[in-house]
């Protein structure tokens, strides 16, 4: 979730929630660009106006605090795909669990791949004011969203889909280093997602031994 456009002379960010089938079901566009990714995803959840969607087990990025409703992987290990696909295979439940939380976050990657594909004016944007960049980028999500449901072929969406190392150039993360004052990662709640973290990595890592024999829910 969230993605930053570096838009004309400024930077500003998107923070944009899509689903598997890569369509966007979620955006907020307009933050300043010195603001931390987990702020800004923080701040959006806080407020309620903006009905910012809750499923019941969601995925983060690892800049992202552990919560309630979000899994996200677990730090000091191997996390993007590539670090697995040049050197060895995931090993103990904590790199299965990221191994398995990477590829299924690379729809994000997917998704504002197409988008910006796509759009020449998303990686070109020219002096227009704030709020017409604003409006724009907003505007071609939605028409992205409408060629995905309703296009029977599209060139974008298929070389993507067919692409399994594809990485978005610009996803540099950003420095991880980010404290919430106002959330402590030590709570009930935040004790019991590390938890049920612990339980579907442990359940991951039998799957990924006997895979004929193990089926995985979620």
């Amino acid at each position: 979730m969230g993605r930053c456009l570096c838009l004309f002379s400024w930077v500003w960010f998107v923070l944009a929630v899509c689903n598997f089938d890569m369509q966007f079901i979620f955006v907020v566009a307009g933050w300043e660009g010195n603001a931390h990714d987990a702020r800004i995803f923080l701040t959006t959840m806080r407020n309620h106006a903006l009905n910012f969607p809750k499923p019941p087990k969601g995925m983060t990025r690892d800049i992202y605090p552990q919560m309630d409703g979000y899994l996200g992987p677990y730090k000091g290990e191997r996390y993007h795909l590539p670090d697995f696909r040049q050197g060895s295979q995931p090993t103990g439940h904590q790199e299965v669990f990221n191994h398995t939380h990477s590829s299924l976050r690379s729809v994000i990657e997917r998704t504002f791949g197409v988008l910006k594909k796509r759009w020449k004016i998303l990686r070109d944007m020219p002096s227009y004011p704030f709020d017409k960049q604003v409006k724009i980028v907003i505007v071609n999500m939605a028409i992205h969203n409408y060629i995905r449901r309703h296009a029977k072929h599209d060139h974008h969406f298929e070389k993507i889909e067919n692409d399994p190392g594809f990485i978005l150039e610009e996803d540099n993360e950003r420095d991880d280093d980010f404290q919430e004052e106002n959330h402590n990662a030590n709570t009930p709640t935040a004790r019991e997602v590390k938890k049920l973290r612990d339980s579907i990595a442990e359940s991951l890592m039998r799957a990924w031994h006997c895979p004929t024999k193990t089926t995985m829910t979620f």
